[in-house]
């Protein structure tokens, strides 16, 4: 026998009058937000960033691929307000949270942005709410982490409100998929919440995918990144192997990848970057210690791609050696490229700020350049890079520099000028190759 309060919920979504708050207007949420506007439900942003909540207002550009006229047409409407004032979560009938679950420096999970979060929705939860988190973490954190919040408040989760996951899948900068064609998996902490959260989903994604549980869902999105983390790893330890045995890695995997069945192509790089496969993994595997469960394989993957900013590094310092003799002390780098993956201007997890880092911690000089990124945004891991600007890629600019090494293989780059004026090219992306381009010193790392 249903609840009033799950009636009640049922319509507003049916008929899209439903107040949603979306707790974090990052990468996730604000997507997230204006998709749920552009649907036709009232959308309150909130976030703890008062300078970003006036320039969303104003209809900035905040996030480069998402056009300002997208943001103006949301808030235009009346559709769509941010705001820093937390109390107006009272009038919201569903609230998404989508707040960064980053590891400590011991790798361990921070649950403290959700756990803050959850304190803050319990201030003002009444009953009649759908409360979801979108935050990767753990499978078991819904259940045991919010809800035991949000009932200590008295009310209970199932009878007055309910709670659900539902894993974010952005990615962005990607031309194909969007937040609202990538299919949404959804759980729920009991029958009436999944079933609330897949019809509120439903209305604004393509395609919704239902499971059993909220720990169901959470072991989704861990699943997703974990394959990925460790094909990754795969690639990159075959990419040593085969270097030594003079095998280009690249020519390796694109012949594989003409196989119609049974192959999968992933390619190595510099390291993992963005919100997810560097972290993700080290969630499962921290929360398999408590069932006394060594996660081994998992955990060989993340440490073969932590430890390819120090291979690409070596790698510099011996082509440095190789063709100039002279060792990487004193010696001038720009890193091409700072943002985690190519045409976005996120540098979450960027393994080029840690390659940035080891080369100036071993007496290098290091600069960068990247078309998406104008400076270096502060940083929990890389404070002393935070502000370090981006400087013009001109034939000048080149010439004052002993190496380029590419981190990130931006299109746009005038790859040309570099193949034909840098003195010596280290590609971690092999974008050189592909694009036909024989610099005249040319290391593949």
């Amino acid at each position: 026998m249903t609840t009033p309060t799950f009636a009640e919920l049922d319509t507003l979504f049916r008929t899209r009058r439903a107040t949603i708050g979306i707790i974090g207007l990052g990468y996730v949420g604000l997507p997230l937000a204006l998709v749920a506007a552009e649907a036709g439900f009232p959308v309150i942003g909130f976030d703890i960033n008062p300078r970003r909540v006036e320039a969303i207002n104003a209809g900035e550009q905040v996030i480069r691929y998402i056009p300002a006229a997208r943001m103006e047409a949301a808030l235009a409407d009346g559709r769509f307000r941010a705001t820093d004032d937390f109390t107006s979560l009272g009038s919201c009938d569903a609230i998404v949270i989508c707040v960064p679950t980053p590891l400590t420096r011991q790798r361990e999970p921070d649950l403290s942005f959700v756990a803050d979060t959850t304190r803050t929705i319990a201030g003002t939860l009444r009953p009649g709410q759908l409360v979801v988190l979108e935050s990767t973490t753990w499978p078991g954190t819904t259940v045991e982490l919010v809800k035991p919040i949000l009932e200590a408040t008295g009310l209970a989760s199932g009878r007055d409100f309910f709670l659900a996951f539902s894993p974010e899948r952005e990615d962005p900068g990607n031309a194909h998929y969007s937040t609202a064609t990538i299919p949404k998996v959804v759980g729920g902490d009991g029958s009436e919440a999944g079933a609330l959260a897949q019809l509120l989903y439903a209305q604004l994604i393509s395609s919704v995918v239902p499971v059993s549980s909220t720990q169901a869902a959470e072991a989704v999105k861990l699943t997703e990144n974990i394959f990925r983390s460790v094909n990754i790893a795969l690639v990159n330890e075959l990419k040593t192997v085969y270097a030594a045995m003079g095998v280009d890695i690249w020519e390796v995997i694109e012949a594989a990848s003409s196989k119609p069945f049974g192959f999968m192509p992933f390619y190595p790089g510099p390291g993992l970057g963005g919100h997810c496969i560097p972290i993700d993994p080290f969630y499962l595997t921290w929360k398999a210690r408590e069932f006394d469960i060594e996660t081994r394989f998992i955990e060989l993957a993340g440490q073969i791609n932590t430890r390819m900013p120090y291979l690409v590094v070596d790698q510099l310092a011996e082509a440095l050696d190789r063709h100039f003799g002279r060792g990487l002390a004193g010696a001038r780098v720009l890193v091409l490229g700072a943002a985690y993956k190519k045409n976005v201007d996120d540098v979450r997890e960027s393994p080029a700020l840690k390659l940035m880092e080891l080369i100036d911690e071993r007496g290098g000089l290091c600069e960068f350049h990247d078309p998406q990124v104008t400076a270096l945004p502060p940083t929990r891991r890389h404070p002393r890079l935070s502000g370090k600007p981006s400087i013009p890629l001109d034939a000048a600019t080149l010439a004052g520099f002993d190496a380029v090494l590419v981190a990130t293989d931006h299109d746009g780059v005038d790859y040309a000028l570099v193949a034909d004026e840098a003195r010596l090219v280290v590609d971690t992306r092999n974008v050189f190759a592909r694009l036909g381009l024989t610099p005249a010193r040319l290391v593949k790392a």
